[in-house]
């Protein structure tokens, strides 16, 4: 597969070779379980350890509260099973942009007593703090918005978020805040230590790291629902998948974006490319940018410049998808995890007709994103575009 031609970063990012090559030789030379107490159990420890302050490190945040997982999904049900253990029912706040592993998650949340309150976004995209205050209850126990759509790329003010939920619960129990950061870790900047944050969710394969690994942050220790062998320190229980904790912490190391001169001279460059990408799909008088307002301006700001939807008319998504992939260029029509879902929620949820929702597809893009890559897909795009919408 040509890397260069690949416009599918938001669904997984394909391997970097020496991540991985460099956790399974770590991974062979550690092969004890690294709960048994003799040496070679011992060293394993010491690895995870290492890797544990590393993640951290390459984070901004304390290494207490990194608990290695099995990826974003996992690290996002974390949070919201261990409300099952309360003696008394309450709600949860989901915004209506969740990726399905929260939405669906929520969903089952319902069938034991628990009630689900939507948060609506704009026809930006965004979930504004306003919508998450006007809508806490005394019984609400969590609060959960992504950082990053998965669909649109809109950029969530979940810092603001935070806050918002503080001030509005001074003198009152206040539910717990969780962010969904695995389409914004390695795309923007994002401060997770920011109080008010207090679990997040991360994967390692959208940075080029192993799939079936991923981390929960977690601000303060809340007591888990489901029990095991107490690694983790009791939250996260299960033999620890070395090789996949090792691959995490160098694909964070390498493609993290920690606030600094290296990260924003990275952003800078995508939002260039993402910019000239909008403009140049702006000028075929089939393409509609979803949503409508974004015209390039707000890259970095409003939405991250590693994920553009666009809707072509005349030509269903899956359509698009299929005459791009015979070219060699490869996009997706939305999150992977619902890719066999004639429905599309998240535009919905953003006033976007049926009609064009069909027609919608996703482009993504990573540090590998080249130039040259881009141009040859503009060129493709407009190829297919136009035998479609010949009068």
């Amino acid at each position: 597969m040509n890397k260069a031609h690949y416009f599918d970063w938001a669904a997984t990012a394909p391997g970097d070779e020496d991540i991985w090559n460099e956790a399974l030789r770590i991974a062979l030379e550690n092969g004890a379980n690294p709960s048994s107490v003799h040496g070679a159990g011992i060293e394993a420890r010491h690895v995870i350890n290492d890797c544990r302050k590393r993640c951290a490190a390459a984070l901004g945040i304390n290494e207490q509260s990194v608990v290695f997982t099995s990826g974003g999904t996992e690290s996002d049900h974390l949070p919201m099973l261990s409300l099952l253990q309360r003696p008394s029912k309450g709600t949860i706040l989901v915004s209506a942009i969740e990726h399905p592993a929260l939405q669906n998650q929520a969903e089952m949340m319902k069938r034991t007593g628990w009630k689900v309150v939507t948060i609506p976004c704009d026809n930006r995209g965004i979930v504004t703090p306003e919508a998450v205050t006007s809508r806490l209850t005394p019984d609400t126990a969590l609060v959960c918005v992504m950082a990053v759509n998965n669909e649109t790329g809109a950029i969530q003010p979940v810092t603001e978020i935070a806050d918002a939920i503080t001030a509005a619960c001074q003198g009152k129990r206040r539910p717990l805040f969780h962010v969904d950061a695995v389409q914004a870790i390695g795309k923007i900047p994002l401060a997770l230590s920011h109080k008010g944050i207090d679990t997040a969710a991360i994967s390692a394969h959208k940075l080029c790291g192993p799939r079936g690994i991923g981390l929960m942050y977690m601000a303060k220790r809340f007591e888990p629902f489901l029990r095991g062998g107490n690694q983790e320190d009791g939250i996260r229980s299960g033999t620890e998948n070395l090789f996949g904790i090792v691959g995490l912490t160098l694909a964070l190391e390498r493609y993290a974006l920690l606030p600094g001169k290296a990260a924003d001279e990275k952003l800078a460059l995508q939002i260039e490319r993402t910019r000239n990408f909008i403009a140049e799909l702006k000028t075929l008088p089939w393409c509609r940018i979803v949503p409508d307002s974004r015209d390039g301006s707000t890259e970095g700001t409003l939405y991250s410049p590693g994920v553009v939807q666009a809707s072509f008319k005349n030509i269903p998504g899956e359509v698009m998808v299929r005459a791009l992939s015979e070219k060699g260029f490869y996009i997706s029509t939305g999150s992977a995890c619902s890719s066999k879902k004639a429905s599309r929620p998240i535009l919905a949820a953003m006033g976007i007709s049926a009609d064009e929702a069909e027609t919608a597809v996703r482009f993504s893009f990573s540090s590998h994103s080249t130039d040259e890559g881009t141009a040859e897909l503009l060129a493709a795009v407009k190829e297919i575009a136009g035998a479609f919408n010949r009068s």
